[in-house]
Protein backbone atom coordinates (compact mmCIF):
# COMPACT_ATOMS: atom_id res chain seq x y z
CA UNK A 1 0.00 0.00 0.00
CA UNK A 2 1.09 3.82 -0.70
CA UNK A 3 1.55 5.89 2.33
CA UNK A 4 -1.87 7.78 1.42
CA UNK A 5 -3.75 4.62 1.63
CA UNK A 6 -1.92 3.32 5.07
CA UNK A 7 -2.81 6.67 6.70
CA UNK A 8 -6.44 6.42 5.96
CA UNK A 9 -7.02 2.60 6.34
CA UNK A 10 -5.14 3.54 10.40
CA UNK A 11 -7.19 6.47 10.63
CA UNK A 12 -10.68 4.37 9.27
CA UNK A 13 -9.42 1.28 12.52
CA UNK A 14 -8.61 4.17 14.98
CA UNK A 15 -12.16 5.59 14.34
CA UNK A 16 -13.76 2.28 14.26
CA UNK A 17 -11.88 1.23 17.43
CA UNK A 18 -13.03 4.94 19.19
CA UNK A 19 -16.57 4.24 18.35
CA UNK A 20 -16.28 0.48 19.81
CA UNK A 21 -14.59 1.74 23.04
CA UNK A 22 -17.24 4.63 23.43
CA UNK A 23 -19.75 2.06 23.39
CA UNK A 24 -18.27 0.71 26.44
CA UNK A 25 -17.46 4.10 28.32
CA UNK A 26 -21.42 4.77 27.66
CA UNK A 27 -22.48 2.02 29.61
CA UNK A 28 -20.27 2.98 32.22
CA UNK A 29 -20.49 5.60 35.58
CA UNK A 30 -17.07 5.78 35.25
CA UNK A 31 -13.92 7.38 34.04
CA UNK A 32 -10.60 6.72 33.72
CA UNK A 33 -8.45 9.99 33.32
CA UNK A 34 -5.25 8.50 33.39
CA UNK A 35 -2.91 8.98 30.29
CA UNK A 36 -2.89 6.21 27.98
CA UNK A 37 -0.09 7.89 25.64
CA UNK A 38 2.30 5.11 26.32
CA UNK A 39 -0.09 2.13 24.87
CA UNK A 40 -0.24 4.37 20.95
CA UNK A 41 3.03 3.11 19.44
CA UNK A 42 4.79 6.33 18.17
CA UNK A 43 4.47 5.47 14.55
CA UNK A 44 0.62 5.59 15.00
CA UNK A 45 0.20 8.55 16.39
CA UNK A 46 2.60 10.43 14.06
CA UNK A 47 0.26 9.20 11.34
CA UNK A 48 -2.97 10.24 13.16
CA UNK A 49 -1.60 13.56 13.37
CA UNK A 50 -0.08 13.89 9.96
CA UNK A 51 -2.85 12.25 8.27
CA UNK A 52 -5.87 12.77 10.35
CA UNK A 53 -7.85 16.18 8.57
CA UNK A 54 -8.38 17.04 12.80
CA UNK A 55 -5.18 16.71 13.46
CA UNK A 56 -4.51 15.83 17.24
CA UNK A 57 -7.77 16.22 18.49
CA UNK A 58 -8.56 12.91 17.00
CA UNK A 59 -5.34 11.61 18.73
CA UNK A 60 -6.85 12.91 22.22
CA UNK A 61 -10.22 11.56 21.49
CA UNK A 62 -9.15 8.40 21.31
CA UNK A 63 -6.56 8.52 24.01
CA UNK A 64 -9.48 9.46 26.30
CA UNK A 65 -11.92 6.20 25.17
CA UNK A 66 -8.76 4.09 25.46
CA UNK A 67 -8.41 4.99 28.93
CA UNK A 68 -11.82 4.26 29.92
CA UNK A 69 -11.69 0.97 28.12
CA UNK A 70 -8.48 0.07 30.29
CA UNK A 71 -10.95 -0.56 33.17
CA UNK A 72 -12.81 -3.54 31.46
CA UNK A 73 -9.95 -4.73 28.91
CA UNK A 74 -5.99 -5.67 29.75
CA UNK A 75 -3.64 -3.10 29.12
CA UNK A 76 -2.15 -4.34 25.96
CA UNK A 77 -5.36 -2.38 23.97
CA UNK A 78 -4.90 -4.48 20.72
CA UNK A 79 -5.06 -7.58 22.18
CA UNK A 80 -8.86 -7.51 22.97
CA UNK A 81 -11.15 -9.59 20.27
CA UNK A 82 -13.11 -6.59 19.26
CA UNK A 83 -9.33 -5.08 17.57
CA UNK A 84 -8.24 -8.47 16.07
CA UNK A 85 -11.51 -8.19 13.98
CA UNK A 86 -11.15 -4.98 12.94
CA UNK A 87 -7.06 -6.13 12.22
CA UNK A 88 -8.46 -8.68 10.16
CA UNK A 89 -10.45 -6.76 8.09
CA UNK A 90 -7.93 -4.25 7.41
CA UNK A 91 -5.62 -6.86 5.99
CA UNK A 92 -8.72 -8.56 4.08
CA UNK A 93 -9.62 -5.37 2.40
CA UNK A 94 -13.01 -5.27 3.81
CA UNK A 95 -12.92 -1.98 6.22
CA UNK A 96 -15.87 -1.01 4.37
CA UNK A 97 -18.04 -3.99 5.49
CA UNK A 98 -16.98 -3.31 8.93
CA UNK A 99 -17.54 -0.11 8.93
CA UNK A 100 -20.95 -0.56 8.13
CA UNK A 101 -21.61 -3.07 10.91
CA UNK A 102 -20.12 -0.84 13.41
CA UNK A 103 -22.43 1.91 12.05
CA UNK A 104 -25.53 -0.19 12.19
CA UNK A 105 -24.99 -0.95 15.73
CA UNK A 106 -24.50 2.44 17.00
CA UNK A 107 -27.63 3.05 14.95
CA UNK A 108 -29.28 0.27 17.06
CA UNK A 109 -27.81 1.16 20.02
CA UNK A 110 -29.36 5.12 20.36
CA UNK A 111 -32.66 3.19 18.95
CA UNK A 112 -32.25 1.17 22.02
CA UNK A 113 -31.48 4.40 24.79
CA UNK A 114 -35.41 6.01 23.64
CA UNK A 115 -36.75 6.05 27.21
CA UNK A 116 -39.01 2.94 27.27
CA UNK A 117 -42.54 3.41 28.92
CA UNK A 118 -43.47 1.46 32.47
CA UNK A 119 -46.41 0.55 33.80
CA UNK A 120 -48.02 -1.21 37.23
CA UNK A 121 -49.04 -4.82 37.08
CA UNK A 122 -48.70 -5.75 39.99
CA UNK A 123 -49.45 -4.45 43.90
CA UNK A 124 -49.13 -6.10 47.73
CA UNK A 125 -49.42 -4.68 50.85
CA UNK A 126 -49.72 -5.23 54.61
CA UNK A 127 -51.17 -2.46 56.31
CA UNK A 128 -52.78 -2.12 59.39
CA UNK A 129 -56.10 -2.20 57.49
CA UNK A 130 -56.05 -5.00 55.12
CA UNK A 131 -53.00 -7.30 53.53
CA UNK A 132 -54.48 -7.12 50.03
CA UNK A 133 -54.36 -3.42 47.91
CA UNK A 134 -58.71 -4.00 47.54
CA UNK A 135 -59.72 -4.78 51.13
CA UNK A 136 -56.88 -2.10 52.08
CA UNK A 137 -58.04 0.86 49.54
CA UNK A 138 -61.66 -0.35 50.13
CA UNK A 139 -61.10 0.85 54.20
CA UNK A 140 -60.03 3.78 53.11
CA UNK A 141 -62.74 4.39 51.16
CA UNK A 142 -65.09 4.28 54.23
CA UNK A 143 -63.30 6.58 56.26
CA UNK A 144 -61.94 3.58 59.04
CA UNK A 145 -58.42 4.01 61.16
CA UNK A 146 -56.60 1.38 61.88
CA UNK A 147 -54.66 3.61 64.54
CA UNK A 148 -55.70 1.54 68.24
CA UNK A 149 -53.61 0.66 71.48
CA UNK A 150 -50.62 -1.21 71.21
CA UNK A 151 -51.18 -4.66 72.23
CA UNK A 152 -47.49 -6.16 71.09
CA UNK A 153 -45.63 -4.90 74.18
CA UNK A 154 -46.59 -3.32 77.37
CA UNK A 155 -46.01 0.28 76.96
CA UNK A 156 -48.22 2.20 79.99
CA UNK A 157 -44.62 3.66 80.74
CA UNK A 158 -44.55 6.25 77.41
CA UNK A 159 -46.43 8.77 77.00
CA UNK A 160 -47.43 7.86 73.75
CA UNK A 161 -49.13 3.85 73.62
CA UNK A 162 -50.93 4.04 70.04
CA UNK A 163 -49.96 3.19 66.86
CA UNK A 164 -50.94 1.73 63.49
CA UNK A 165 -50.27 -1.43 64.46
CA UNK A 166 -51.02 -4.86 62.35
CA UNK A 167 -53.13 -6.80 64.69
CA UNK A 168 -53.41 -10.22 62.67
CA UNK A 169 -50.50 -11.48 60.35
CA UNK A 170 -49.85 -14.89 58.57
CA UNK A 171 -46.92 -15.83 57.00
CA UNK A 172 -48.63 -19.83 56.32
CA UNK A 173 -47.70 -20.40 52.55
CA UNK A 174 -45.55 -17.77 52.10
CA UNK A 175 -43.23 -17.96 54.03
CA UNK A 176 -41.22 -21.58 55.77
CA UNK A 177 -41.55 -21.96 59.19
CA UNK A 178 -37.85 -21.68 59.55
CA UNK A 179 -37.17 -18.35 58.11
CA UNK A 180 -40.27 -16.79 59.64
CA UNK A 181 -38.41 -17.16 63.24
CA UNK A 182 -35.16 -15.85 61.88
CA UNK A 183 -36.24 -12.86 60.19
CA UNK A 184 -37.26 -9.22 61.42
CA UNK A 185 -40.85 -8.71 61.15
CA UNK A 186 -40.19 -5.69 58.54
CA UNK A 187 -38.49 -8.65 56.51
CA UNK A 188 -41.50 -10.85 56.72
CA UNK A 189 -44.25 -7.71 55.84
CA UNK A 190 -42.11 -6.90 52.80
CA UNK A 191 -41.59 -10.84 51.46
CA UNK A 192 -45.45 -11.81 51.91
CA UNK A 193 -46.34 -8.53 50.05
CA UNK A 194 -43.49 -8.87 47.24
CA UNK A 195 -45.24 -12.18 46.43
CA UNK A 196 -48.60 -11.02 46.89
CA UNK A 197 -47.53 -8.46 44.20
CA UNK A 198 -46.13 -11.14 41.75
CA UNK A 199 -49.25 -13.31 42.45
CA UNK A 200 -51.52 -10.21 41.56
CA UNK A 201 -49.63 -9.58 38.53
CA UNK A 202 -50.38 -12.80 37.35
CA UNK A 203 -46.53 -14.05 37.55
CA UNK A 204 -46.74 -17.74 38.12
CA UNK A 205 -44.11 -20.07 38.28
CA UNK A 206 -44.76 -20.74 34.32
CA UNK A 207 -44.61 -16.87 33.46
CA UNK A 208 -41.63 -16.11 35.67
CA UNK A 209 -39.93 -19.60 33.36
CA UNK A 210 -40.40 -17.00 30.66
CA UNK A 211 -38.52 -14.35 32.29
CA UNK A 212 -34.87 -13.59 31.42
CA UNK A 213 -33.68 -13.55 34.30
CA UNK A 214 -30.82 -11.25 33.78
CA UNK A 215 -33.40 -8.41 33.36
CA UNK A 216 -35.68 -8.54 36.33
CA UNK A 217 -34.51 -7.05 39.67
CA UNK A 218 -35.35 -6.35 43.16
CA UNK A 219 -35.05 -2.50 44.55
CA UNK A 220 -36.86 -2.48 48.63
CA UNK A 221 -36.03 -0.36 51.50
CA UNK A 222 -36.35 0.29 54.81
CA UNK A 223 -35.82 3.32 57.10
CA UNK A 224 -34.91 1.84 60.24
CA UNK A 225 -34.22 -1.65 59.23
CA UNK A 226 -34.37 -4.69 61.78
CA UNK A 227 -34.58 -2.97 65.23
CA UNK A 228 -36.48 -5.99 66.40
CA UNK A 229 -33.70 -8.39 66.06
CA UNK A 230 -31.11 -5.78 67.68
CA UNK A 231 -33.34 -5.33 70.53
CA UNK A 232 -33.69 -9.01 71.07
CA UNK A 233 -30.02 -9.54 71.11
CA UNK A 234 -29.41 -6.71 73.51
CA UNK A 235 -31.92 -8.50 76.00
CA UNK A 236 -30.24 -11.55 75.76
CA UNK A 237 -26.91 -9.86 76.31
CA UNK A 238 -28.17 -9.01 79.23
CA UNK A 239 -28.53 -12.60 80.46
CA UNK A 240 -25.09 -13.82 78.44
CA UNK A 241 -23.18 -13.72 75.06
CA UNK A 242 -24.04 -16.91 75.10
CA UNK A 243 -28.24 -16.40 74.50
CA UNK A 244 -27.65 -14.37 71.69
CA UNK A 245 -28.49 -15.60 67.61
CA UNK A 246 -25.61 -15.70 65.50
CA UNK A 247 -27.61 -14.27 62.68
CA UNK A 248 -27.49 -10.35 64.78
CA UNK A 249 -24.08 -11.30 63.33
CA UNK A 250 -24.33 -12.46 60.22
CA UNK A 251 -26.50 -9.52 59.81
CA UNK A 252 -23.93 -6.99 60.62
CA UNK A 253 -21.22 -8.80 58.20
CA UNK A 254 -20.33 -7.07 55.70
CA UNK A 255 -20.41 -10.23 53.16
CA UNK A 256 -22.67 -12.27 55.08
CA UNK A 257 -25.87 -13.73 54.67
CA UNK A 258 -27.97 -10.18 56.14
CA UNK A 259 -31.06 -11.20 55.63
CA UNK A 260 -32.38 -11.58 59.21
CA UNK A 261 -32.62 -7.54 59.39
CA UNK A 262 -30.99 -5.61 56.57
CA UNK A 263 -33.17 -4.01 54.01
CA UNK A 264 -30.39 -5.45 51.54
CA UNK A 265 -30.89 -8.90 52.55
CA UNK A 266 -34.26 -9.60 50.85
CA UNK A 267 -33.11 -8.36 47.65
CA UNK A 268 -30.30 -11.30 48.13
CA UNK A 269 -33.25 -13.42 49.36
CA UNK A 270 -35.34 -12.68 46.11
CA UNK A 271 -32.38 -13.38 43.59
CA UNK A 272 -31.35 -16.75 44.97
CA UNK A 273 -35.48 -17.89 45.30
CA UNK A 274 -35.94 -16.87 41.92
CA UNK A 275 -32.53 -16.41 40.44
CA UNK A 276 -32.99 -12.79 39.20
CA UNK A 277 -29.65 -11.53 38.42
CA UNK A 278 -30.53 -8.05 37.26
CA UNK A 279 -30.16 -4.76 39.62
CA UNK A 280 -31.05 -6.11 43.07
CA UNK A 281 -30.13 -3.44 45.76
CA UNK A 282 -31.92 -1.65 48.90
CA UNK A 283 -32.04 2.08 49.60
CA UNK A 284 -32.34 4.02 53.04
CA UNK A 285 -33.43 7.64 53.05
CA UNK A 286 -35.09 7.98 55.81
CA UNK A 287 -39.20 8.12 55.51
CA UNK A 288 -38.54 9.20 51.55
CA UNK A 289 -37.33 5.56 51.28
CA UNK A 290 -40.37 3.94 49.45
CA UNK A 291 -40.00 6.68 46.74
CA UNK A 292 -36.81 6.31 46.34
CA UNK A 293 -36.77 2.79 45.54
CA UNK A 294 -39.78 2.93 43.24
CA UNK A 295 -38.08 5.83 41.35
CA UNK A 296 -34.99 4.09 40.94
CA UNK A 297 -36.46 1.12 40.10
CA UNK A 298 -38.72 2.31 36.99
CA UNK A 299 -35.00 4.31 36.12
CA UNK A 300 -33.52 1.03 35.44
CA UNK A 301 -36.91 0.24 33.16
CA UNK A 302 -36.37 3.03 31.28
CA UNK A 303 -32.58 2.82 30.92
CA UNK A 304 -32.68 -0.52 29.44
CA UNK A 305 -31.53 -2.15 32.45
CA UNK A 306 -34.09 -3.80 33.37
CA UNK A 307 -38.05 -5.26 31.96
CA UNK A 308 -38.71 -6.11 35.26
CA UNK A 309 -38.65 -4.44 39.14
CA UNK A 310 -40.00 -5.21 42.30
CA UNK A 311 -40.08 -2.57 44.39
CA UNK A 312 -41.15 -0.62 47.79
CA UNK A 313 -40.88 -0.12 51.45
CA UNK A 314 -41.12 -1.89 54.77
CA UNK A 315 -40.37 -1.22 58.52
CA UNK A 316 -41.66 -2.14 62.11
CA UNK A 317 -40.79 -0.54 64.77
CA UNK A 318 -43.23 -0.84 67.02
CA UNK A 319 -41.10 -2.01 69.74
CA UNK A 320 -39.48 -0.27 73.07
CA UNK A 321 -36.97 0.95 71.25
CA UNK A 322 -38.61 2.23 68.32
CA UNK A 323 -41.42 3.93 70.21
CA UNK A 324 -38.84 5.35 72.79
CA UNK A 325 -36.47 6.88 70.12
CA UNK A 326 -39.60 8.98 68.52
CA UNK A 327 -41.05 10.02 71.67
CA UNK A 328 -37.49 11.14 73.01
CA UNK A 329 -38.05 13.61 69.41
CA UNK A 330 -40.94 14.49 70.64
CA UNK A 331 -42.52 13.81 67.43
CA UNK A 332 -45.36 11.30 68.27
CA UNK A 333 -49.30 12.17 68.97
CA UNK A 334 -49.83 11.65 72.67
CA UNK A 335 -54.08 10.89 72.02
CA UNK A 336 -54.09 7.97 73.54
CA UNK A 337 -57.82 8.19 75.09
CA UNK A 338 -59.04 8.18 71.00
CA UNK A 339 -56.66 6.47 69.15
CA UNK A 340 -58.78 6.80 65.62
CA UNK A 341 -58.67 10.84 66.34
CA UNK A 342 -55.08 10.98 66.73
CA UNK A 343 -53.77 11.56 63.26
CA UNK A 344 -54.85 14.65 62.18
CA UNK A 345 -53.35 16.16 59.45
CA UNK A 346 -53.78 19.86 58.15
CA UNK A 347 -56.02 19.74 61.79
CA UNK A 348 -55.55 22.76 64.55
CA UNK A 349 -55.56 20.05 67.32
CA UNK A 350 -52.78 17.85 65.17
CA UNK A 351 -49.88 17.33 68.19
CA UNK A 352 -47.22 14.70 66.04
CA UNK A 353 -47.24 11.29 63.84
CA UNK A 354 -48.65 8.28 64.63
CA UNK A 355 -46.23 5.31 64.31
CA UNK A 356 -47.41 2.39 61.54
CA UNK A 357 -45.88 -0.80 60.22
CA UNK A 358 -46.64 -2.55 57.41
CA UNK A 359 -44.88 -3.07 53.44
CA UNK A 360 -45.89 -2.26 50.56
CA UNK A 361 -44.41 -3.49 46.82
CA UNK A 362 -44.69 -2.28 42.95
CA UNK A 363 -44.39 -5.15 40.31
CA UNK A 364 -42.97 -2.27 37.08
CA UNK A 365 -42.93 -3.76 33.86
CA UNK A 366 -42.04 -2.15 30.75
CA UNK A 367 -44.78 -1.84 28.41
CA UNK A 368 -44.06 -3.95 25.99
CA UNK A 369 -43.01 -6.67 28.24
CA UNK A 370 -46.26 -6.31 29.96
CA UNK A 371 -48.90 -6.11 27.10
CA UNK A 372 -45.82 -9.46 25.23
CA UNK A 373 -47.26 -10.98 28.38
CA UNK A 374 -50.84 -10.68 28.61
CA UNK A 375 -50.80 -8.55 31.88
CA UNK A 376 -53.20 -6.45 33.08
CA UNK A 377 -52.20 -2.57 33.32
CA UNK A 378 -53.11 -0.72 36.60
CA UNK A 379 -51.56 2.28 35.89
CA UNK A 380 -48.46 3.94 34.28
CA UNK A 381 -45.19 5.37 36.35
CA UNK A 382 -44.59 8.40 34.11
CA UNK A 383 -41.46 9.79 36.49
CA UNK A 384 -40.37 11.28 39.60
CA UNK A 385 -37.81 13.28 41.45
CA UNK A 386 -35.11 13.72 44.79
CA UNK A 387 -34.38 16.85 46.07
CA UNK A 388 -32.62 17.48 49.72
CA UNK A 389 -33.18 20.71 51.92
CA UNK A 390 -29.84 20.92 52.73
CA UNK A 391 -31.39 22.48 55.91
CA UNK A 392 -31.99 20.62 59.14
CA UNK A 393 -31.81 17.33 60.40
CA UNK A 394 -35.66 16.92 61.12
CA UNK A 395 -37.50 19.97 60.64
CA UNK A 396 -38.23 21.29 57.01
CA UNK A 397 -36.87 24.32 55.45
CA UNK A 398 -39.05 27.03 55.97
CA UNK A 399 -39.15 28.23 52.68
CA UNK A 400 -40.25 24.64 51.31
CA UNK A 401 -37.65 25.09 48.60
CA UNK A 402 -36.56 21.28 48.60
CA UNK A 403 -40.31 20.28 48.38
CA UNK A 404 -41.20 22.68 45.55
CA UNK A 405 -38.31 22.03 43.54
CA UNK A 406 -38.86 18.22 44.08
CA UNK A 407 -42.22 18.39 42.59
CA UNK A 408 -41.47 20.45 39.64
CA UNK A 409 -38.40 18.21 38.81
CA UNK A 410 -41.05 15.72 38.62
CA UNK A 411 -43.46 17.38 36.84
CA UNK A 412 -40.32 17.84 34.24
CA UNK A 413 -39.14 14.57 34.11
CA UNK A 414 -42.72 13.29 33.56
CA UNK A 415 -42.90 15.53 30.81
CA UNK A 416 -46.38 17.04 32.10
CA UNK A 417 -47.67 20.45 32.69
CA UNK A 418 -49.01 21.53 36.60
CA UNK A 419 -52.55 22.04 34.87
CA UNK A 420 -52.31 18.54 34.29
CA UNK A 421 -52.01 17.13 38.06
CA UNK A 422 -55.31 16.92 39.60
CA UNK A 423 -55.00 14.75 42.48
CA UNK A 424 -52.03 14.66 45.26
CA UNK A 425 -51.72 12.03 47.97
CA UNK A 426 -49.69 13.91 50.27
CA UNK A 427 -47.06 13.13 52.80
CA UNK A 428 -48.75 15.12 55.46
CA UNK A 429 -48.00 13.27 58.60
CA UNK A 430 -49.84 14.96 61.44
CA UNK A 431 -47.37 17.09 62.71
CA UNK A 432 -48.04 21.55 63.50
CA UNK A 433 -44.45 22.36 61.08
CA UNK A 434 -44.53 19.97 58.40
CA UNK A 435 -48.16 19.36 57.16
CA UNK A 436 -48.13 23.43 56.54
CA UNK A 437 -45.27 23.22 54.82
CA UNK A 438 -45.86 20.88 52.14
CA UNK A 439 -49.25 22.62 51.86
CA UNK A 440 -47.63 25.84 50.63
CA UNK A 441 -45.50 23.58 48.46
CA UNK A 442 -48.82 22.49 46.37
CA UNK A 443 -50.39 25.75 46.69
CA UNK A 444 -47.00 27.41 44.98
CA UNK A 445 -47.03 24.41 42.24
CA UNK A 446 -50.19 24.35 41.98
CA UNK A 447 -52.42 27.69 42.69
CA UNK A 448 -55.55 27.38 43.25
CA UNK A 449 -56.67 25.03 40.39
CA UNK A 450 -60.32 23.89 40.97
CA UNK A 451 -59.69 20.37 40.11
CA UNK A 452 -57.12 19.72 42.73
CA UNK A 453 -57.96 17.26 45.46
CA UNK A 454 -55.32 16.34 48.00
CA UNK A 455 -55.39 13.81 50.83
CA UNK A 456 -53.31 11.98 53.67
CA UNK A 457 -53.55 8.38 53.83
CA UNK A 458 -51.39 8.59 56.73
CA UNK A 459 -54.61 10.19 58.66
CA UNK A 460 -56.04 6.55 58.68
CA UNK A 461 -53.48 4.37 59.06
CA UNK A 462 -50.51 6.05 60.45
CA UNK A 463 -46.93 6.92 59.23
CA UNK A 464 -45.59 3.72 58.28
CA UNK A 465 -42.33 5.61 57.91
CA UNK A 466 -39.96 3.54 55.15
CA UNK A 467 -42.92 1.77 53.62
CA UNK A 468 -45.50 4.55 53.86
CA UNK A 469 -43.97 6.20 50.36
CA UNK A 470 -44.88 2.47 48.63
CA UNK A 471 -47.82 1.59 50.71
CA UNK A 472 -49.00 5.35 49.67
CA UNK A 473 -48.14 4.41 46.05
CA UNK A 474 -50.93 1.54 45.99
CA UNK A 475 -53.76 3.84 47.39
CA UNK A 476 -52.82 6.59 44.55
CA UNK A 477 -52.70 3.60 41.90
CA UNK A 478 -55.71 2.39 43.66
CA UNK A 479 -57.61 5.80 43.25
CA UNK A 480 -56.83 5.52 39.69
CA UNK A 481 -58.40 2.58 39.14
CA UNK A 482 -61.13 2.82 40.66
CA UNK A 483 -62.13 6.69 40.34
CA UNK A 484 -62.40 7.49 44.13
CA UNK A 485 -60.38 9.29 46.21
CA UNK A 486 -60.20 8.26 49.70
CA UNK A 487 -61.21 11.03 52.49
CA UNK A 488 -59.34 12.97 54.74
CA UNK A 489 -60.69 11.73 58.28
CA UNK A 490 -60.47 13.86 61.66
CA UNK A 491 -60.05 17.18 59.45
CA UNK A 492 -62.69 18.88 62.18
CA UNK A 493 -61.13 21.94 62.45
CA UNK A 494 -59.07 22.90 59.95
CA UNK A 495 -55.59 25.05 60.25
CA UNK A 496 -56.47 28.92 59.78
CA UNK A 497 -53.17 28.69 57.18
CA UNK A 498 -55.18 26.17 54.95
CA UNK A 499 -57.79 26.38 52.45
CA UNK A 500 -59.95 23.24 52.35
CA UNK A 501 -61.29 23.80 48.88
CA UNK A 502 -58.10 21.84 47.72
CA UNK A 503 -58.58 19.17 50.54
CA UNK A 504 -60.47 15.96 50.33
CA UNK A 505 -63.88 16.00 52.66
CA UNK A 506 -64.77 13.30 55.49
CA UNK A 507 -66.60 11.29 52.69
CA UNK A 508 -64.91 9.57 49.47
CA UNK A 509 -64.92 11.57 46.68
CA UNK A 510 -65.36 10.94 42.36
CA UNK A 511 -62.32 12.09 40.78
CA UNK A 512 -61.32 11.18 36.66
CA UNK A 513 -58.08 11.23 37.59
CA UNK A 514 -55.32 12.53 34.80
CA UNK A 515 -52.26 12.14 36.78
CA UNK A 516 -51.54 11.84 40.93
CA UNK A 517 -48.54 12.80 42.62
CA UNK A 518 -47.73 10.91 45.26
CA UNK A 519 -45.23 12.79 47.96
CA UNK A 520 -42.84 11.53 50.92
CA UNK A 521 -40.48 13.28 52.93
CA UNK A 522 -37.57 12.17 55.52
CA UNK A 523 -35.83 13.40 58.32
CA UNK A 524 -32.09 14.76 56.99
CA UNK A 525 -34.00 16.89 54.44
CA UNK A 526 -34.84 14.01 51.97
CA UNK A 527 -37.89 15.04 49.28
CA UNK A 528 -39.43 12.49 46.43
CA UNK A 529 -41.99 12.86 44.46
CA UNK A 530 -43.84 10.51 42.04
CA UNK A 531 -45.76 10.79 39.49
CA UNK A 532 -48.87 8.34 38.10
CA UNK A 533 -51.66 8.38 34.88
CA UNK A 534 -53.91 6.00 33.82
CA UNK A 535 -52.74 4.18 30.94
CA UNK A 536 -53.88 5.28 27.96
Amino acid sequence: MGGASSCDSLVAACCMFSSATHTIVERSTQFDTRSSTSRWPRRSRLLINNCSPHGPQTLMTSRNNNASSSLFESNNTFSNPKQRRLNRALTSGQVTTTLETEKEAMVNKKHSLEPRRVVVTGMGVETPLGHDPHTFYDNLLQGNSGISQIESFDCSAFPTRIAGEIKSFSTQGLVAPKLSKRMDKFMLYLLTAGKKALEDGGVTEDVMAEFDKSRCGVLIGSAMGGMKVFYDALEALKISYRKMSPFVYLCHHKHGFRYACLGSGLTNFWRILYGWMGPNYSISTACATGNFCILNAANHITRGEADVMLCGGSDSVIIPIGLGGFVACRALSENNDDPTKASRPWDSNRDGFVMGEGAGVLLLEELEHAKKRGATIYAEFLGGSFTCDAYHITEPRPDGAGVILAIEKALAHAGISKEDINYVNAHATSTPAGDLKEYHALSHCFGQNPELRVNSTKSMIGHLLGASGAVEAVATVQAIKTGWVHPNINLENPDKAVDTKLLVGPKKERLDIKAALSNSFGFGGQNSSIVFAPYK
